[in-house]
């Protein structure tokens, strides 16, 4: 399946992120897919420490060699 197909049939839905931090670490976060571009995608994601709303951008390719890793909550 085509990520970016699947990543504009999602927005404005909610989901879950983990990021490959490197050195076997990872973040995990929940947001809503905002908008896609041609080679990446935005996810605004709450902060639950200071209740500041983020931006964060990912590549298509990092879905694809498995460094994001995204789960649509329901």
């Amino acid at each position: 399946m085509n990520v970016r197909r699947a990543v504009d049939a999602n927005i404005g839905r909610r989901v879950r992120v983990r990021a490959n931090k490197g050195r076997h670490k990872y973040s995990v976060a929940e947001g809503v897919i905002q908008e896609s571009y041609p080679s990446i995608f935005t996810v605004r994601i709450n902060a639950d420490e200071d209740n500041a709303e983020r931006v964060v951008s990912y590549s298509y390719t990092d879905v694809l060699t498995r460094d994001v890793q995204l789960v649509i909550c329901k």
